[in-house]
């Protein structure tokens, strides 16, 4: 009977997560479609700023976000480029200096990672006395590509009182094939969808992995980056929301990066992206709730539900209910009947992904280089890369998952 009532509140537990976590979605649809976006006014293009790149092995692919940063419509002048170096095993380094930027060399095999590289040059530039000659600080990936106003229009950001910014991410690879528009896909309706509406509702915004920006306050406060979990931008958002900053989202500055062209490559990303999720729920989902509960804090709000681990309860749930069912403690009739009302469940997700993907193409159209064609059989895959989690989550319990890096064709 007892463990009747565990599987009966986990069945309760998963309703009320799940359901909660679509009305939201569907708030911040609906009001991203109908309500004028946030934006920032005009700034005078006086601030400094460094930009932040961790390379590993890039040599071919590294001159796309130098030549990008190069023709920005902000004063070049006001805009000094460092790149580490981290464990190359070819020239990006000297790709890199002849293109007049600076360059930190890293080898270090045991602590992996792109935090340990920010970290490691953060401390370079801090020892070396020259972090105070900047206002703020930009991170990008090695294959990015910027719109030539992204600088001028972070700016107008941080004039405006943001200490911590975040952009537009599209992509350069959408219609690659399905792999790649299910990520493409994913980011263009965080920015588009989530992002926006968060700016709408004066909540904080989550910070992906690349295109943003910190101030020179944020960068003393942390004494750097201090930041290696494996989803380390997600942990430093959720610092971020602890410590009561208000991430902010700039629409107009949009950013293009890679995404993975094989399921095999588009796996292993998301099974590290998993695991870090599950890392970060582990070290800042309680802090996140109290916050939530004794502040009302609806960016903690708001967290929570992204850092909660639904996928997994959702395989804890059906293990358990087989292994009671197998050893008698509760009948496979009563796990049948909870599996027949999962299936209803599924079948509405999957409508309900069709429907997201399809409202992200007509809504973006023309931020989407892909046929209509193209773009129709992406809507009916966009399911199958999402429920492609379901396997990875499980796998992400109990893997050991380390950061490998991903081939760009630059």
């Amino acid at each position: 009977m007892a463990l009747m009532v565990l599987l009966t509140v986990l069945d309760v537990l998963l309703f009320v997560v799940g359901a909660v976590g679509m009305v939201y979605q569907g708030v911040c649809i609906v009001a991203s479609l109908f309500a004028k976006p946030v934006t920032f006014p005009e700034a005078p293009l006086d601030k400094r700023y460094a930009v932040l790149i961790s390379a590993r092995t890039e040599a071919t692919a590294i001159g796309t976000p130098i030549t990008c940063l190069h023709e920005q419509t902000y004063p070049s002048e006001l805009i000094d480029i460092w790149l580490v170096a981290d464990n190359c095993t070819d020239d990006t380094a000297k790709v890199v200096r002849d293109m007049g930027c600076h360059v930190v060399e890293r080898h270090n095999m045991e602590l992996v990672g792109k935090g340990y590289a920010l970290t490691y040059l953060l401390d370079y530039m801090i020892d070396a006395g020259l972090s105070d000659s900047y206002d703020a600080y930009f991170v990008f990936d090695a294959d990015n590509k910027l719109d030539r106003h992204y600088f001028e229009e972070m700016n107008k950001g941080f004039q405006s009182g943001f200490k911590i910014l975040t952009s537009y991410r599209n992509s350069v690879n959408l219609s690659d094939n399905w792999v790649s528009s299910g990520s493409a896909l994913w980011f263009i309706r965080e920015s588009r969808f989530l992002n926006n509406s968060r700016m709408l509702f004066g909540s904080s915004c989550h910070v992906g992995g690349t295109g943003f920006m910190f101030s020179k306050e944020i960068m003393k406060r942390n004494k750097g980056w201090k930041f290696h979990l494996l989803t380390e931008d997600l942990e430093f958002t959720m610092d971020s929301v602890l410590h009561g900053d208000r991430v902010g989202y700039c629409g107009n500055a949009i950013l293009y990066d890679e995404q993975p062209v094989t399921f095999a490559q588009s796996w292993r990303q998301r099974l590290r992206w998993s695991k870090g999720f599950l890392q970060v729920f582990r070290y800042y989902g309680p802090q996140l709730i109290r916050r939530a509960v004794r502040e009302r804090d609806f960016s903690a709000v708001d967290f929570t539900l992204l850092l909660c681990p639904f996928t997994v309860l959702g395989v804890i749930r059906v293990v358990m209910g087989v292994i009671f069912a197998a050893c008698g403690f509760v009948t496979w009739q009563s796990q049948l009947g909870a599996v027949t009302g999962w299936g209803s469940g599924i079948i509405l997700s999957v409508l309900g992904m069709m429907a997201l993907a399809a409202l992200t193409i007509i809504a973006e159209r023309r931020q989407i280089g892909a046929t209509n064609k193209e773009l129709f059989a992406y809507v009916l895959s966009f399911p199958i890369y999402m429920f492609s989690y379901v396997p990875i989550s499980f796998q992400a319990i109990f893997s050991k998952v380390q950061w490998k890096p991903i081939e760009h064709k630059g």
